[in-house]
């Protein structure tokens, strides 16, 4: 008889089932994850269009890297989509009418939201063509990036001043980029899966006054080789790889040693094609560090029998030698791009909106801050009041609906809910992003009737 076949992929209990997806889902809701943005797409310019994909490109992983933006689209669209699809990070590219590129991150859902204006910027494809021996396009983007941030708690001015920022909001900012990324464990992490650096340094301010809040933002790959051997051995280990590859149309990387009557000349005689040692630092290689790692050798799939002999040979090599596996590397990196220049203008309470918490150009007395708290707190209870006012029409239209009465209209109720949920995300401070101007021009023209055709029609 046959024997009967069991799912392996959704029945409760399976790798993929009901029960272990509820623990992967758990641990994938701590991972960060980010969306990046154009604010009106037909506005930004192809410029800025093929910075978002930069910035998508060094977030990876965790970032939507083929999100498609429509000039139909609304913040309030993405904030609403944010939460079912686990997005925790928005970086909200927009460009004013004056001509200047602004960047806003915001966190997910009850924010704060970071507003930066991009002084400068280059895109990746401007950094390739300025290095020599540019880097890309390999296993980089497969893991998240090293965060290091330099400069960012600024010591108190000398003179006993006023900062210009606050130590709670930079504190605040610090938070904000820390959270961008998964958080690295040194004992768990493995040091393979490092393979880029996203730097962000801050410029220091002058002793005598406060200046701006200024971030530059590089970003790069790291790049390790062996140190401590000549060019020539360092030559024939490629060729031995290139040769076990079956690379072709690289046979001029190959040493030639047709002329020579053994291989010890070639890697002895200084003058045989560079591959001898010629001075002290012959061996030596243009670096930024070195390190000293663990080995990493292949390992052979064997038998019991070749597992033993393994075994005593390890054993007798160790009695000969006391090396422990240990290799020096030599550390590089190469800058990947892209690179930007950050002013902080603004900190805003919540995602796109709410109370400024800090402005770079208007400053208020503490009476006008309380002010501006009373008024605050006067709208978030006239909201609750609004939205508690709502909530009970809805039921008790429900439950005349419930009873069979003719006269009320499920479409009402459908209007009830669609205005509970719509909520004002237009923010004081967005003035010259063009965004509302973007969007009453779709629809005026009539884009979105539009839209819904092409998603009927498919």
């Amino acid at each position: 008889m046959a024997r009967r076949r069991t799912k392996k992929r959704t029945h409760v209990g399976a790798r993929n089932g009901p029960t272990n997806g509820a623990t992967s889902n758990a641990s994938s809701s701590k991972t960060p994850k980010s969306m990046v943005i154009r604010i009106g797409a037909g506005e930004v310019g192809p410029s800025v269009s093929q910075l978002v994909r930069d910035v998508r490109s060094m977030m990876e992983p965790g970032t939507a890297s083929r999100l498609k933006e429509r000039k139909s689209n609304k913040l309030k669209d993405y904030i609403t989509m944010a939460g079912p699809l686990g997005v925790s990070h928005l970086l909200l590219f927009s460009k004013s009418t004056s001509g200047n590129t602004n960047l806003r991150l915001a966190l997910t859902p009850r924010g704060p939201t970071l507003h930066f204006q991009v002084e400068k910027y280059s895109l990746c494809k401007d950094v390739k063509k300025a290095i020599r021996h540019p880097k890309g396009g390999g296993k980089e983007y497969l893991s998240a990036p090293l965060l290091v941030m330099n400069n960012f708690a600024s010591p108190p001015p000398a003179d006993g001043a006023k900062p210009s920022i606050p130590k709670h909001l930079e504190s605040l900012t610090t938070t904000v980029f820390q959270s961008l990324f998964p958080p690295i464990s040194p004992q768990a992490t493995p040091l393979a899966s490092i393979r880029r650096v996203l730097l962000l340094n801050r410029e220091p301010t002058s002793e005598t006054e406060n200046g701006p809040y200024t971030l530059n933002l590089r970003h790069y790959a790291i790049t390790t080789k062996r140190t401590g051997i000549s060019r020539g051995i360092r030559r024939l280990n490629a060729a031995e790889k290139m040769l076990r590859s079956n690379e072709r149309g690289k046979k001029k990387a190959l040493p030639n040693l047709s002329k020579m009557e053994d291989v010890a000349d070639y890697l002895l005689d200084p003058s045989a094609a560079g591959g001898g040692f010629t001075s002290g630092s012959e061996s030596e290689i243009e670096t930024d560090a070195e390190v000293e790692v663990l080995e990493s050798n292949a390992r052979k799939v064997m038998n019991k029998k070749q597992l033993e002999h393994a075994r005593n040979d390890a054993g007798r090599a160790s009695n000969r030698k006391s090396g422990t596996g240990i290799e020096k590397r030599a550390v590089k990196l190469v800058e990947l791009g892209p690179r930007m220049k950050l002013r902080m203008t603004k900190v805003e309470e919540g995602v796109c909106t709410g109370k400024v918490m800090w402005h770079e150009f208007l400053t208020k007395s503490r009476g006008e801050v309380k002010e501006m708290d009373k008024i605050w707190e006067q709208r978030r209870i006239e909201k609750e009041a609004r939205r508690k006012e709502q909530r009970e029409n809805i039921e008790r239209k429900r439950k005349e609906r419930g009873q069979g009465k003719p006269e009320i209209n499920r479409g009402d109720v459908e209007e009830e809910d669609m205005d509970m949920e719509d909520d004002e995300w237009d923010s004081e401070g967005l003035e010259g992003d063009a965004e509302m101007e973007v969007n009453r021009e779709a629809e005026a023209e009539g884009n979105f009737d539009e839209q819904q055709e092409e998603i009927a029609t498919g």
